[in-house]
Parts: structure tokens; C-alpha cells; sequence
């Protein structure tokens, strides 16, 4: 089993009266000298925080790569050892990474990949089309075109790619509450925050190669520059600066990842939110969503016209969202608020009517199924569907796709950031309730029987920003609440509301005008003393226990699998087909080049239903019956594990029990249910190493250790 063993020994360690550093300033006073629209004063305070933020974007990407290296000592040990540290996808995703820089060429390297016969044998498929690789093909391009050969080994660039990106997620992350709070002392709480969280923030330094760890810095840029692009009156050249990069952005999280399709349809759901709303103009929802749309188009030309794209919910929502646009018209039209109130729920049913509508007509004309599990899987999540669906069960039993566990809520208070975003999160949707009620009374239709013009000013008349922030976070934590995975897409947008919460300028004007003490010295020491104070707070709470970490050494420590891989290579042909966990299997092609049957990329209907047949030497079944299915799909060897063979039952959990499920046999734990009837014949996976006659015809057994058995197919 895999271990993390700690080593012996250590080694060598390695002006009060700017409200916003983004805009010029208010005093009215002509400037003599500016630098870049700023004056000195400006500019200088501008450049203080940008360095700042660029700081502490440095130093989370090192702690990061520190962290890792301090838990594998990655620089020292084996490469077969550094490839089986990427575990399951991971190690898949690299795998290609790995591919192209050995090819002989890049033209070679490619063509490999688009007619690739190791990653589902038997059968050929291109992996661009499949899997969202297009990072691995840009990081070994540049790596084989760049001169770093001789002193950077291709996995140090990888692994170093990835964490730079995660520092550029957190110098996002600042920007976003520097421009949302005024101070950039706003934006240092959201990156320490963020920093000090880490275990609830990121999982970076542990699965490097996972989609989101290179999609996620995309998405905050994005965030961060639709925070910028939604206030009010800012200049032409600025706002096609942000439309430009919220293009690029969105096209580049949506690139990386899979499950962008999900994060982009929140993201439009919060975005029609506001412009139902009225909180945020009507072109700038549509520059937005467009872009989402063009981003998705181009990935799908990329990925060989992906039908899981073109056939998703957010590329039904955006057209809904847009004809609605059409005719409901930009303008409010003089109404009574009940009126108002029932306009906005009818707009809001017709619009998810006419999405599931046009989704239906995609998936009909496209005939797409490859996305089905993942709706099951959130039917059986609340109880509705088939309860014995494999696909369904196998992803409910995996700890990452369960609720947001109450621990995390527990940790994010020890180190402030929790009970200041409740706090921060409450006041702003409050505020975005009155500011909706106010902007509806001024446009209801008394007012606008009056003589005079309706008034057009409200709470938030001048943030349309922070309402938009307000509403993409209640769905960002909605779905973090029910999988446990996207946390982390809530906990980022913590730290940005806490560190907004603590510094905004505006939050500081109002509370200190209830007191009666709203001058602009006073809000301004207010404010800047409460961060700086906070900001030590946090570091008396966290840097003891971060600097600690840091002194903790450790090693990667798997010395079967590490067996497993040497064996495979020295005593196999190298077109020898392998079976096993999908887990396992995509070690199997990193480390040993040989193709595999199945891997953990989930998200095909033929690959779903081609590993539940595979994974039937782990059920009950008779060893003609497994042999049958071994030799349909080409398999000479596949790799057993007494660790999922012989596992504890766990709540119906474990692989074995879900197989019995699926095949109507009562488990080994189980009690009988409606359906299922009690099998005599043996689990496979256990009866096999005993070698009788009626298993060694069929299956021979070449290799074992403490972890792994290997069988030979008798042809």
C-alpha cells in the first residue's frame, strides 16, 4: 500500500483619501503630472499594491511546490516513483504529457494521440476529441522548443507550470477584492486568507495534473475581470481590455476542463439573476454570456465538434436567455412591485423551460448520451432515480462527490474567514433586497404618472458588480454544499468576500454614519487599522503552524506498486493489454507504456458500460464468464487487488457489493432486497488465486506481492 513515510534528517530550506486604487482620484483638483491617468500619489500607492499582490502570488505558488516536495521529497526520489505519485486521472493526464515529450517528433507525438490505440484497448480514439489535454500538448511543445532540457527534467516543468498558474489564481483572487473593497489591503486578507486555508482552498500540491488545477486560475481571472467590466462608466479602452480578457479567459478555463459546462451554467444563471434583476445592464450580461458561448463553440471545434458540449444545459440556457432578452426589451416598464414580482418569476420559469426545451431538441438531434450518468448521479443523490444504478452508486460512495462536510466550516472559523464572509455574504444580500425594492419603487407605475422623471438611483446603483458577486456565490456555495469537490469554487469566493467585508470603504462610510462620525479621516484609519489588525490576527493564528508544516519531511514510500510497474516492463511485450481498477490502470500506461482497457476518465457511455463488464472478476461470476469477457476485449493480463477483492463492507460501498447489485445477487453483508437472490457461485477475484483446474485453464498466474496478483489470459 502506499505510504508517506517521514525521513531522517532534514535539509536546507530551501493618500487617506484614495477610495480605489483602479480609478482616478475625486478631488477634483487638476493633476500637473499623472502616470498613466494617476497621479503620483496614485500611482505610487497603485504600484505598492500590485506588488504586493504579485508577492503573495510568488509566495503561495512556492509554498505549494514546497509542500509537495517536503511531503514526496520529490527532487530525490525514483522517476517511476514520481509518476506513481499521480494518482488515478492524474496519472492518465500525464500520461500524454509524458507521450509527446518522448515522440520523436511533435507531428508524431500528435498524430499518436488523435489515433490512439493504448488508452481503450482495442479500440482507437482520439484523446483531444475525449479528454481536455490540451495543456499537456502545449506544455510538451514548449518544453521540447525551449532551451531547458539540460537543466529542468520535463517533470519539474510540469509540476512548476501548474503552481505558477495557482499564483496567478491568487493575485486574481486579490485584484477581485482590491476592486471591490478600494484597498488593496482588502485584497491581501483575500490572498492570505486563501493561503492559510489551504487545506479548504486548493488540493493543488496533491493532484498537480487534475483538470481543475490548471482551469481554476482561468476561471478567478475571468471572475476578476468581469468584476472590473460590470462597474459603471468606466472607459472605453479599459472596458475592451476586459472584454478581450474575460474572452481569453473564459475560453481557457473552458479548455481545460470537463466539468466547465456545469460552472458556466451558474455563472449565466447569476448573470440573467441580476439582469432580471435590473442590477446590471442588459449589453454587459449579453458581452458576457456571448463570450461563454463563442468559448464553448471553439472547444468544441478543438475537441473534433464534442457533442457533450454542444448537447450541455449552459448552450441551451444562454439562446433562452437571449430570445427572452428580445422580448422582454433593456428598459423597465412602469409597474406595481406585486406586478414586478410575478414578471420576474414568469421570466424566470419560461426561461428554464425554454433551456430544458432546446436541450431536449440538442440531445434528440445529436442523439447524446454520454453525459447521462451525471444526471442520474444527481437524482440519486436526493433520492429519486434507480437506487441500484451502478454508475450512480459508484460515484455516490466516493467521498469526494458527497456533502460539504461540517469540518470544513469548523476549520475556516479557527482562521477568521468563515464567520467574516456569513457576516460580509448576509449584509450584501440584504443590501441587493433593498436595492431591488428601491429601483422597482422607482420605476412602479405611480411614478410614473407623475410629471417629473422617475428617480433611477439606488443601493447599488454604482456597484452592479457586488450584486453580481453576491448571487454567483449563493450557487457556487449551493453546489459546493452537495459535492464535496467544489468546494473549491466556494471557499476562493470566502476569502474575496471576507477580505472585501473587512476593508470596504463605502461598508466603514455607512456603519460610521450611523455613529455619527463619518469623516473621511475617520473612515479611512477605520478601515485601514480593522485590516491591518485582522490581517495580524491571522498571522499570529497561522504562520506558527504553516512554518511548522514546512519543517516536516517526508518521503513517498509504495514499494509494491513501484514492483508492479518494473515487473510489467521487464517481463511483458510491450503491446501486452492490461485490466484492472481504473485507478490502477492509468499507472499502468504511465509507468509501462502498455495499453490498458479501461481508465478513470468516466465520461463515455461505451467506456461506462465496457468497465462494468471488465469489472466482473470482482463479482461473482463463474471463470468462463470472465474469460469470455477478457478475450472480447483483447485483455492478456489483468491485475487483481485484495484491497477492493477482500475490502470491509462499508454501507454497500465497496466495489465488490456494487457489482452484486448490479448483477441481482444479494452482497456478502447485505440483507435481501426485492430483486436480489443469493448467487452460490464464488467472488472471482478470491476463488482465482487458489489455481484449482477450473480456474488455471483459463487464467494463469504470473505474478504476486503484497498488494497485487497478475494473471495471464490462456488464449
Amino acid at each position: 500500500m502506499t505510504e508517506v513515510r517521514r525521513r531522517k534528517g532534514g535539509r536546507h530550506k530551501s493618500s487617506p483619501h484614495q477610495r480605489n486604487g483602479f480609478t482616478k482620484g475625486s478631488s477634483g483638483q487638476k493633476e500637473n503630472v499623472t502616470i498613466f491617468g494617476w497621479s503620483i500619489q496614485q500611482f505610487l500607492l497603485n504600484l505598492s499594491g500590485i506588488v504586493l499582490c504579485l508577492y503573495i502570488g510568488f509566495k503561495h505558488s512556492w509554498y505549494m511546490r514546497q509542500i509537495h516536495e517536503n511531503n514526496m521529497w520529490f527532487s530525490h526520489i525514483k522517476e517511476v516513483e514520481r509518476e506513481i505519485s499521480f494518482r488515478t486521472e492524474s496519472g492518465l493526464y500525464y500520461s500524454y504529457y509524458k507521450q509527446m515529450v518522448n515522440a520523436p517528433s511533435i507531428t508524431q507525438g500528435l498524430y499518436a494521440i488523435t489515433h490512439d490505440n493504448l488508452t481503450e484497448h482495442p479500440s482507437t480514439i482520439n484523446v483531444l476529441e475525449r479528454m481536455n489535454i490540451y495543456q499537456e500538448i502545449v506544455l510538451s511543445i514548449l518544453y521540447r522548443i525551449l532551451p531547458l532540457k539540460n537543466f529542468l527534467e520535463p517533470v519539474f516543468f510540469y509540476i512548476n507550470s501548474v503552481f505558477a498558474l495557482h499564483g496567478m489564481l491568487v493575485c486574481s483572487l486579490f485584484a477581485t477584492a482590491w476592486m471591490l473593497s478600494g484597498s488593496w489591503l482588502g485584497g491581501a486578507l483575500a490572498g492570505c486568507f486563501y493561503l492559510f486555508n489551504r487545506l479548504d482552498t486548493t488540493r493543488v500540491e496533491y493532484v498537480i495534473p487534475l483538470r481543475e488545477s490548471f482551469s481554476l486560475p482561468f476561471l478567478w481571472l475571468q471572475i476578476a475581470a468581469i468584476s472590473f467590466y460590470l462597474k459603471p462608466n468606466i472607459q472605453k479602452s479599459r472596458e475592451k481590455f476586459c472584454i478581450g480578457l474575460i474572452m481569453a479567459s473564459t475560453f481557457l478555463f473552458s479548455l481545460c476542463w470537463q466539468f466547465n459546462q456545469f460552472i458556466l451554467l451558474l455563472q449565466a444563471l447569476a448573470l440573467f439573476g441580476v439582469w432580471i434583476l435590473d442590477m446590471v445592464p442588459a449589453h454587459k450580461v449579453r458581452v458576457v454570456l456571448l463570450s461563454q458561448a463563442l468559448s464553448l463553440f471553439l472547444v468544441c471545434l478543438l475537441q473534433s465538434i464534442n457533442k457533450m458540449i454542444l448537447g450541455s444545459l449552459v448552450m441551451s440556457f444562454i439562446p433562452a436567455t437571449f430570445l427572452l432578452m428580445y422580448f422582454k426589451g433593456d428598459n423597465l416598464t412602469p409597474c406595481t412591485i406585486p406586478s414586478r414580482i410575478f414578471k420576474v418569476a414568469f421570466y424566470s420559469f419560461s426561461v428554464l423551460l425554454l433551456m430544458l426545451v432546446f436541450n431536449l431538441a440538442a440531445k434528440t438531434v445529436l442523439n447524446l448520451e454520454a453525459d447521462e450518468h451525471i444526471f442520474k448521479f444527481l437524482l440519486n443523490k436526493f433520492g429519486i432515480g434507480n437506487p441500484r444504478d451502478f454508475d450512480s452508486r459508484l460515484y455516490l460512495c466516493i467521498e469526494a462527490f458527497g456533502f460539504l462536510q461540517l469540518d470544513t466550516y469548523e476549520r475556516m472559523s479557527k482562521l477568521l474567514v468563515f464567520p467574516l464572509y456569513v457576516g460580509t455574504h448576509l449584509t450584501i444580500l440584504i443590501v441587493l433586497f433593498i436595492a431591488v425594492m428601491q429601483n422597482w419603487s422607482n420605476h412602479s407605475y405611480e411614478e410614473g404618472l407623475k410629471d417629473h422623471p422617475a428617480k433611477h438611483s439606488h443601493l447599488l446603483s454604482s456597484r452592479p458588480d457586488l450584486a453580481f458577486h453576491a448571487v454567483q456565490t449563493v450557487f457556487f456555495g449551493a453546489l459546493a454544499m452537495s459535492t464535496l469537490r467544489m468546494k473549491y469554487l466556494w471557499t476562493p469566493y470566502m476569502c474575496i468576500l471576507a477580505g472585501f467585508g473587512v476593508a470596504d470603504y463605502k461598508g466603514w462610510r455607512c456603519v460610521l454614519a450611523k455613529l455619527r462620525s463619518n469623516q473621511e479621516v475617520v473612515v479611512q484609519i477605520a478601515r485601514h487599522l480593522t485590516s491591518i489588525a485582522v490581517l495580524a490576527l491571522l498571522f499570529a493564528i497561522a504562520l506558527p503552524p504553516a512554518l511548522k508544516e514546512l519543517e516536516d519531511l517526508k518521503e513517498f514510500w509504495d514499494p509494491d506498486t513501484v514492483e508492479l510497474m518494473e515487473w510489467i516492463k521487464k517481463n511483458t511485450a510491450p503491446l501486452a493489454a492490461f485490466s484492472g481498477s481504473m485507478q490502477l490502470m492509468a499507472g499502468v500506461k504511465l509507468c509501462t507504456g502498455r495499453p490498458i482497457t479501461n481508465h478513470p476518465h468516466y465520461e463515455d457511455k461505451l467506456l461506462r458500460i465496457k468497465t462494468k463488464e471488465l469489472y466482473q472478476y470482482y463479482a461473482k461470476r463463474e471463470p468462463e464468464d470472465v474469460h469470455s469477457l477478457m478475450v472480447k476485449y483483447k485483455t492478456d493480463y489483468i491485475i487483481l487487488e485484495d484491497s477492493i477483492c477482500l475490502a470491509p463492507s462499508r454501507g454497500g460501498c465497496r466495489l465488490p457489493d456494487l457489482l452484486d447489485v448490479d448483477n441481482g445477487v444479494i452482497p456478502d453483508s447485505g440483507k435481501a432486497e426485492p430483486g436480489l437472490v443469493k448467487s452460490h457461485v464464488p467472488r472471482f477475484c478470491d476463488e482465482v488465486r487458489r489455481q484449482t483446474p477450473n480456474y488455471s485453464k483459463y487464467f494463469k498466474h504470473v505474478f504476486t506481492n503484497k498488494t497485487f496478483r497478475i494473471y495471464k489470459i490462456v488464449q
